[in-house]
């Protein structure tokens, strides 16, 4: 396979369309575990409607950004929601953080596309702060590596002592056991609704600012900057709390399953969030075939030919078809 074939698969999970084209011969039922979202998603209750037809109620809105806030702990004038944190990530230059922005790599793509420059995780050992901003992925994607608040602070500390910002891109802080980094005056934090509930395609995120910035924000995304959709089901999803604290406990009991799974196929899981695993392995490529051969996704990486991502398997069947594929090399 070529690496323009490849392309696809490489520049964003969830591509199964671009995977069924390159392996035709594929008759299972595909297994997509290339992305970090949830596999079990949050249901909407019994006669939860949504009414498309009018304009998103602004005053919805408003609830659920407060709802939102009280999940992040954070103030609800300090909270503001996007269609989705990525669409944040490229409005930030428009937001009047400190430029030049420098991103912590490897993460995101987007990370590196919005960055003027960019630095290895190595040089946040003793950072002394810079002008500027300091974009952070915690938990990073595709490793999984994650900073505790305390070294978060210190960070953002030395950040503002250079004049500078700090902005943390907390898409899958969710699914982590405590809430996140509040922020501060300094401070930009991204949220995604979409990866710890499992529903990506409703395209809503958060920006935790301060309330300057975020009136900016507003007025470059206009008076409907979500659905009605997201708001209906943003609002009833953070007030559940009992979901969220069951799936918590769920997602970290599969990522263990999960492995004990790779460990038994001399294949060392790295990170801390429960929603993915990432492996390094010189047999990267060949094991990503023989998945792919039966029907199974995981993430490659074009800039790092020997790491693969493997999402969450939902189900313990799920599991044991990973397993046996993994066997059969």
């Amino acid at each position: 396979m070529t690496q323009a074939e490849m392309a696809a698969l490489t520049h964003h999970g969830g591509r199964i369309d671009a995977a069924r084209a390159l392996f035709p011969d594929v008759s299972a039922p595909w297994l997509d575990l290339s992305t970090g979202i949830n596999p079990v998603p949050w249901t909407p209750p019994a006669g939860l409607d949504v009414d498309a037809g009018p304009l998103p109620d602004r005053t919805g809105l408003a609830r659920l950004e407060a709802l939102a806030a009280a999940h992040f702990g954070v103030a609800p004038e300090r909270v503001a929601a996007v269609p989705g944190s990525e669409m944040a990530l490229r409005l930030l230059p428009l937001l009047g953080v400190g430029e030049p922005i420098v991103a912590v790599q490897p993460s995101y793509g987007t990370h590196g596309a919005v960055a003027a420059a960019r630095i290895g995780h190595a040089a946040l050992d003793g950072w002394q702060g810079r002008p500027g901003s300091l974009l952070l992925a915690n938990p990073n994607n595709p490793d999984g590596r994650y900073h505790a608040c305390e070294a978060l602070a210190r960070l953002a500390d030395a950040q503002a002592a250079a004049g500078g910002w700090l902005i943390l891109d907390e898409a899958f802080a969710d699914a982590m056991p405590d809430p996140g980094f509040a922020g501060g005056e300094r401070v930009v934090v991204l949220r995604s609704f979409g990866k710890f509930f499992g529903l990506a395609g409703v395209r809503l995120g958060f920006v935790i600012a301060p309330p300057d910035m975020l009136s900016r924000l507003r007025d470059l995304l206009g008076d409907w900057p979500v659905s009605s959709h997201a708001i209906v089901w943003g609002r009833a999803a953070y007030a559940d709390t009992a979901w969220i604290a069951a799936t918590r406990t769920a997602l970290a009991r599969r990522a263990a399953a999960l492995d004990t799974v790779l460990a038994r196929h001399g294949l060392v899981a790295q990170g801390a969030c429960p929603l993915f695993r990432m492996v390094e392995t010189p047999a990267a490529s060949a094991i990503f075939a023989r998945l792919a051969a039966a029907g199974i996704l995981v993430r490659p990486f074009a800039d790092a030919p020997e790491r693969l991502r493997f999402g969450v398997p939902a189900a313990p069947a799920d599991l044991a078809r990973l397993d046996e594929a993994l066997a059969d090399g």
